[in-house]
């Protein structure tokens, strides 16, 4: 079983410890991982942006990466998502198809697929957990608040086997953090008010770190946190659940 890890272009380019530990924790619990070398952007920013068909070289470039890969698994969800949804390309279509059905956000992967119920990890501080929209309501991840049904979390349940973790939730669980991709540029002021909303539920939990499947949100509230000369820090999940 091949899986090939794509890491997003903003992980790549200002985050890589979490890409480097996505790789090293899958590694570590037995998988064959390829690393594509000529893999870039998924093309979500285009999308969400309203020029979907200025992405079909992006498309055309993720297929010819990943489509001999068994599994394709990445450490965002909003990624992920965007390729489960839209990946599409008129001269390979099964393909497209294959990778559509086969790719996973990584603690998707763990849960689902490597039904993993132990992990040899210790992080031994106070976390907050952040849950994205794009992995909440898109992926399942977890479950909605607004919802009458039995709660869940597959980023919480592989928290809770890190040796020395204490987790704290926020008040409202799965609100949104603001950061929306392009929405914080075009609508900076109410980008901004959303991410102080959640950065301040955080503090009042005295966390030392706030962690999330999606480093997208992370990077949002980093910069709030940073302004503000907090002393939280924000870690992507995958760094925690390979640490110690």
């Amino acid at each position: 079983m091949t899986v090939g890890l794509f890491i997003p272009c903003y992980i790549d380019q200002l985050y890589p410890s979490a890409g480097i530990a996505s790789l090293q924790l899958l590694e570590k619990l037995g998988c064959e991982v390829v690393f594509p070398l000529q893999q870039t952007c998924c093309g979500q920013p285009m999308a969400n942006s309203g020029f979907a068909g200025l992405s079909k070289g992006c498309s055309r470039n993720f297929i010819m990466n990943f489509s001999k890969c068994d599994h394709i698994v990445a450490p965002s969800g909003s990624c992920v998502l965007h390729i489960r949804e839209h990946l599409e390309d008129e001269k390979y279509t099964s393909e497209a198809t294959h990778i559509r059905e086969n790719i996973f956000e990584l603690t998707e992967y763990l849960t689902d697929i490597l039904q993993v119920e132990k992990i040899d990890a210790s992080f031994p501080y106070v976390v907050g957990l952040h849950t994205g929209c794009h992995g909440q309501r898109g992926l399942q991840l977890s479950s909605m608040s607004e919802l009458a049904v039995p709660a869940f979390s597959k980023p919480e349940k592989l928290l809770s086997m890190v040796r020395g973790l204490q987790l704290r939730k926020p008040e409202r669980p799965d609100e949104c953090c603001g950061f929306g991709g392009t929405f914080c540029v075009f609508e900076e002021a109410v980008s901004v008010k959303m991410g102080k909303d959640r950065v301040s539920e955080h503090m009042a939990n005295e966390v030392e770190y706030i962690t999330s499947a999606d480093i997208s949100c992370l990077m949002h509230m980093e910069g709030i946190l940073k302004r503000q000369k907090k002393m939280v820090k924000t870690i992507h999940i995958a760094e925690i659940l390979n640490a110690g």
